[in-house]
């Protein structure tokens, strides 16, 4: 067994799988991925049928990322022979009482020379009956918007890494890091490797990962949920009839057409409404509020989609108290780069890993980072706000 790498990615999730794919790219057997659990385990906050993927922000920074993105899941797309992303079109709905702004999203789409249409409440239910909203929605309507196959992608990545030659571990939980000299030694699975170049994306493990280098960031841990309906006429929701969509309001929900091998139904969660947990003591169980508040929205907006409930399912968010990602080395280790995707990063998770490839590669990339840095100031508080509002 080979035990010696120049790179090592731990944590296989939607980031993970992306940067063990993009370095085995250029780097082949020269890369090992580590995951703790099984591969497509669902402990964590990556294995499900289908993400949101838009180009549709109120910051320009996502926007650019997000234009980057798109073109690198259709590089995957063609490396691997499959869809990974099927557009759908994407509404962003602001009721008239709400804390985001739509003039951020209209002047960012602007700025980034993205098209769309601005819409009333009537022109979105005549486009899209499915909805019934009241006269003080406006709709913004952009085209490039959809769905990422997130269990999907995340076999492709490992799939197509393994044919570059990476080595992949799964059931191999990291016990100890150890820098040594410009390297690092790793106990992972009964095993010690070492590498020259480190990439942690351990989503709520990020701190338990870096524990080991004498750190601790400002991390919340919420249990989430979705729930799968089947709607009163499932062929209304498919995507190419129905888009994904944000009510930009709090508690801001979401839903994505219908899509999934464990039956044919509309998506739709709350975002970041989950009570605060930790990898060790989170249940599975639904959250009977949460589930009562999504009924709720639905009875009152999309009745339609209602129908029968196929399941509720739970995931893992890891929340910075600001809502952006962490993309970033470390400050005292260059050779070692960290992911965090906040709870909102499945649609950048290939291009998000092979950013994090590119900066422990060259030390730079042509992606703009700068609002990612993992020492920003409220990064160093000790005990910051968290801002529930997102991107």
């Amino acid at each position: 067994m080979q035990h010696e790498y120049q790179y090592v990615v731990l944590g296989l999730g939607g980031i993970g799988s992306g940067a063990v794919y993009w370095l085995s790219r250029q780097f082949g057997s020269d890369v090992l991925g580590l995951e703790q659990f099984a591969l497509g385990h669902e402990n964590g906050g990556s294995q499900d049928h289908s993400r949101i993927i838009r180009v549709s922000y109120g910051h320009r920074h996502y926007i650019e990322f997000a234009k980057r993105s798109f073109a690198t899941w259709a590089e995957v797309e063609q490396d691997c022979g499959e869809q990974l992303v099927i557009l759908s079109g994407g509404l962003d709905l602001f009721p008239v009482e709400t804390d985001i702004n739509i003039e951020n999203y209209k002047a960012s789409l602007t700025a980034c020379d993205v098209p769309f249409e601005l819409l009333n409440a009537a022109e979105v239910m005549e486009r899209f009956p499915q909805f019934t909203l009241t006269d003080d929605v406006v709709g913004i309507y952009q085209a490039q918007a959809g769905i990422a196959t997130a269990a999907r992608a995340n076999a492709a990545h490992i799939r197509m890494a393994r044919s570059y030659g990476a080595t992949i571990r799964d059931n191999a939980p990291v016990s100890a890091i150890r820098p040594i000299g410009d390297e690092f030694e790793i106990e992972a699975g009964g095993e010690v490797y070492r590498c020259e170049k480190l990439i942690i994306t351990a989503g709520a493990w990020t701190n338990n990962a870096l524990a080991h280098f004498g750190m601790k960031l400002p991390l919340t841990v919420t249990k989430e949920q979705v729930s799968y309906f089947t709607g009163d006429n499932p062929a209304d929701f498919a995507p190419g009839r129905f888009p994904i969509w944000i009510w930009q309001a709090l508690p801001r929900m979401y839903g994505l057409p219908a899509f999934g091998v464990d039956g044919m139904g509309m998506k739709i969660g709350a975002d970041a409404i989950g009570k605060p947990v930790t990898p060790e003591t989170r249940t599975f169980e639904v959250d009977a509020e949460a589930y009562q508040q999504t009924i709720d929205w639905m009875a009152k907006y999309t009745p339609s989609a209602l129908g029968d409930l196929l399941y509720t399912k739970t995931c893992l968010y890891t929340l910075t108290p600001d809502r952006e990602f962490i993309i970033d080395t470390l400050p005292d280790y260059p050779n070692c780069a960290v992911g965090v995707g906040a709870g909102h990063a499945f649609k950048f998770a290939s291009v998000f890993g092979r950013v994090l490839g590119e900066l422990v590669t060259t030390g730079e990339t042509s992606t703009a980072i700068s609002h990612f840095t993992i020492d920003r100031p409220i990064l160093l508080e000790e005990n910051p706000m968290l801002d529930v509002t997102g991107a």
